[in-house]
Order: C-alpha cells, then structure tokens, then sequence
C-alpha cells in the first residue's frame, strides 16, 4: 500500500477514511511508527487535509515512540497550531491528547505552545470553539 499516495488523495473522503484506518491500526500496535517521518513529511504540503493527516498520524504513534522521535520533532508538530485554517488547528488541538497521555514530559512544552497561540486571525464564529479544544487539552495535562 502507498501510503504517502492514499493520504494525498484528491478524493478527500477515500483520504480520510484511510485516515481513519491507519489510525485504528496505530491504536493497537506499533506496526505504523516506522512511517513517522512519512507523516511528519506530509506537513509541508500545501493541502491543509494532508498536512492534518500527517499530524494526526504523527500524534497516533506517541505510544510506540520509543525513540523520542516526537519530542525531537515538536515544534514541527505544534507549528500546525498556526496553521492558516481553523479547522486543522481544532482537529491538531484533538491529536495532541495523544501525545499527552503517552509522553507526558511534552506537556510543559506544549503549554508554551498554548499560550503563544495568536487566535486573533480566526473568524470570530471559530475562535470559541479553538478556544474549547485548548482548554479541553489543557484538562487533560491537569
């Protein structure tokens, strides 16, 4: 299977529910962490939907990272919390819960991550939701 072809698929819903597959399948064993830099790659791209897959899929491996390649990667990953669209930000803010429940010694960092977010540039219809899903990852590191 190409991976990288699946997830940059034009047809968005074929893309997401590969998305969603891949993403069971990291939830239950470490079979995908040999594709993080794959994942990780994807956030260079111009496509919102495909730079949210690849951190998404990046955040699902956190329980198998067993080489600290998300630490050593964060604040490529978090950059994604300034991304231009709000609802890749949200679905970002989703994916870090991941991340800290499975690496919590990134919690001081992604707080620092939080606070620093410029929301500011966001619809106002969109602003108090990306301000819900913050305090909802903010619950979880409590």
């Amino acid at each position: 299977m190409d991976i990288i072809a699946g997830l940059q698929n034009k047809n968005h819903a074929e893309a997401y529910q590969l998305l969603l597959e891949l993403e069971g399948r990291s939830a239950e064993s470490d079979e995908l962490y040999e594709y993080f830099e794959v994942f990780l790659s994807l956030l260079e791209s111009k496509s919102s939907f495909v730079r949210t897959r690849g951190f998404r899929l990046a955040c699902a491996q956190a329980q198998w990272d067993v080489e600290n390649k998300i630490e050593k990667n964060l604040d490529a990953l978090l950059s994604m919390l300034e991304d231009e669209k709000p609802t890749a930000v949200r679905q970002c803010l989703a994916a870090l819960h991941q991340v800290v429940l499975y690496q919590p010694h990134l919690m001081e960092r992604i707080e620092e991550k939080l606070k620093a977010m410029d929301l500011s540039k966001y619809k106002d219809s969109m602003r108090p939701l990306i301000e819900k899903d913050v305090e909802a990852l903010r619950e979880i590191m409590a």
